[in-house]
């Protein structure tokens, strides 16, 4: 049991607060390690999160995701959303091992998380366009890149729900 409850701590340790990322994010900075931020719900985690997640950590060392909470997935997706709670949310995320952070934001964008943690590489899905991606603009002019990553087709969030709700 001590081991799996070693094993638990390291993956709630990676849900961390905002000013505990930015602290964490300028240890992995003065160590010359590139961060890369990216965002979502991740309501009802799938294989094309988990493909587009180890894509994004691939473009850097360190990988941090921002996660919209409860109700800001209310405001966006509707009253019905999430299926899933931000804390199991998280838990799930921080399971992953190449992620190394887990950051809650309320807003509707992750823009002032963003800019407050100023990453390397800013990665979304290419559904969006650079100029749709909150903080795009801003780590640009810091230096920064923005990667977008293909979509799995076929696999979403929606999609899954959508079956389940349809089942007999």
């Amino acid at each position: 049991m001590d081991v799996l409850s070693a094993k638990e701590k390291k993956i709630s340790g990676k849900i961390i607060s905002a000013p505990e990322a930015l602290a964490q994010r300028e240890k992995w900075r003065a160590a010359g390690e590139k961060v890369v931020f990216t965002n979502g719900v991740f309501d009802i985690l799938h294989a094309g999160h988990v493909r587009s997640l180890a894509q994004a950590a691939s473009c850097g060392d360190r990988l941090i995701i921002g996660l919209n909470t409860d109700h800001s997935v209310k405001k966006l997706k509707g009253p019905q959303r999430p299926i899933i709670s931000e804390q199991d949310r998280a838990y799930l995320l921080a399971a992953l091992f190449f992620v190394d952070a887990v950051v809650f934001f309320e807003d509707d964008t992750p823009l002032e998380l963003i800019t407050s943690l100023m990453p390397d590489v800013l990665v979304k899905s290419a559904d969006y366009t650079i100029e749709q991606i909150a903080g795009a603009k801003e780590v640009l002019a810091n230096g920064g890149k923005v990667e977008l990553m293909p979509l799995v087709p076929g696999i979403s969030s929606t999609t899954i729900i959508d079956k389940i709700r349809s089942a007999p």
